[in-house]
């Protein structure tokens, strides 16, 4: 690490997947509140798939989704303003497939929200290869809507680390607690059995590299507080033999769960570990997955 004090991330708009959906309606005023944490605008998207509907699909009826789509976003806006009343909201039909579609629209400073189950456009999102595409390959932060849509605030975010080199994306997880006014709680897994067939084997090796991983937590956490001087930050290095489980059991202490994405170890490609699955399939609370190069920086320090 250096010793100059890193810029604080940039929150930017809000963009999410509108489908009709009972879970893409909880998504939405999950965003909705999201955007109006940030004093950012939200973004409302329907992806109707228009361009490849249009190699087998008659001009009235591309014409009849397209207004469907439309429809359906003002009365979710007019969701969104019952709650919200000064939030700025715009829509956006795409032509697009949905994980292009949401792309698009979240350009390259957005965060892009979706739900665990949807219709039409977005039937198979996180279950499917969509909504997974849409985690793994988007080049901004993507937060999945898990949880009770009415779960009780905790008044923490989570982050889950793995060394010195998530201190970027773990500054963007502090900027959504601050943006809460919650504490940041930073988290790393020491797993025993990754390090099984590995040359560090012998038991004091293994308790250098344990005594190591606590140092580099701990140095992630007063990088931290070296940004954000007023935010509560602590750190734990938790011991198991399930990463998953451990952070499933950590996400249901807390608002929202974030973690990074790396790519794959030859570089092709972006990378959505099993890590990762496990929690947007599971988590109790929303999880936001952050690509390593997908954090704006403001322009002053």
């Amino acid at each position: 690490m250096t010793s100059e004090i890193p810029a604080r991330p940039e929150l930017g708009d809000v963009v999410v997947g509108v489908d009709g959906s009972p879970s893409a309606r909880t998504a939405t005023l999950w965003a909705a509140a999201e955007a109006h944490r940030r004093g950012r605008a939200l973004r409302l998207v329907h992806a109707a798939d228009t361009d490849r509907r249009a190699y087998w699909s008659d001009a009235d009826s591309i014409q009849a989704v397209r207004e469907a789509g439309r429809d359906l976003l003002i009365d979710t806006e007019s969701a969104v303003h019952e709650r919200f009343a000064d939030l700025t909201v715009t829509r956006q039909v795409s032509r697009r497939e949905p994980v292009a579609g949401l792309q698009e629209a979240a350009g390259d400073s957005g965060t892009i929200v979706v739900g665990t189950r949807g219709l039409g456009g977005f039937s198979a999102l996180l279950l499917g290869s969509v909504g997974l595409g849409v985690a793994a390959r988007a080049g901004v932060p993507v937060i999945v809507v898990r949880g009770e849509g009415e779960r009780p605030e905790t008044g923490s975010v989570t982050a889950a680390v793995h060394d010195n080199a998530d201190l970027d994306w773990l500054l963007l997880a502090a900027a959504e607690a601050d943006a809460r006014k919650a504490a940041l709680r930073i988290v790393s897994v020491w797993n025993v059995l990754t390090h099984v067939g590995s040359v560090a084997t012998m038991l004091d090796d293994l308790d250098a590299i344990a005594h190591q991983r606590v140092h580099e937590v701990k140095g992630l956490a007063d990088r931290v507080r070296e940004v954000y001087p007023a935010l509560i930050v602590g750190q734990h290095v938790e011991t198991g033999t399930s990463t998953p489980g451990i952070l499933m059991e950590a996400s249901s202490r807390t608002d929202l769960l974030v973690m990074g994405r790396g790519r794959r170890p030859l570089g092709v490609g972006p990378a959505l570990g099993r890590v990762a699955h496990a929690l947007i399939h599971h988590a109790h609370c929303p999880v936001e997955i952050v690509p390593t190069a997908g954090v704006t920086r403001d322009q002053e320090p």
